[in-house]
């Protein structure tokens, strides 16, 4: 079971800390870069939800979540959730912990923390093989739109 844990003092610098393989690093932006991101989005007026991925007391991932529209959003965005991150540690990849984590991100939005919604959607990289895979075994669907030269997919909640 993974864990959702709110980013503050005691272990923002344990997330910032965590990163991909190097073959990895163009698809998913670093943590910290993540997080001034969520700041900015926060000081705009828009949800930006941070947390670490826990398997009991290790932290072995990062997840950040939007809710509705921003500048640029693909149609679907509108009154529904973002997954806007989402990685595993490179020491933690390849044991089925991005699996459980993100079944644990979507059992997290199907609580509504900002308001309902029908759907959550994603996107990815063309390129970027394994993380189709993992999505599409969730139940994610593109749905033909492209969000910033990233294909968009979206799962009903």
């Amino acid at each position: 079971m993974i864990e959702l844990r709110k980013i503050d003092l005691s272990n923002v610098w344990q997330i910032t800390s965590l990163s991909v393989r190097e073959d990895q690093q163009s698809f998913v932006a670093g943590n910290g870069y993540s997080m001034i991101e969520a700041f900015a989005t926060r000081e705009s007026g828009y949800a930006a939800l941070l947390f670490g991925l826990y398997m009991q007391d290790e932290a072995v991932g990062f997840v950040m979540f939007g809710y509705d529209y921003m500048e640029g959003d693909p149609e679907v965005a509108k009154g529904n959730y973002v997954l806007v991150r989402f990685m595993i540690d490179q020491h933690y990849q390849g044991r089925g912990l991005g699996k459980a984590a993100l079944e644990s991100c979507l059992a997290y939005l199907r609580t509504f923390p900002c308001g309902p919604a029908q759907k959550v959607w994603l996107s990815y990289e063309p390129e970027n093989t394994v993380a189709k895979a993992l999505y599409t075994s969730a139940g994610f669907r593109e749905n033909g739109e492209m969000c910033g030269g990233e294909i968009v997919a979206v799962k009903t909640l």
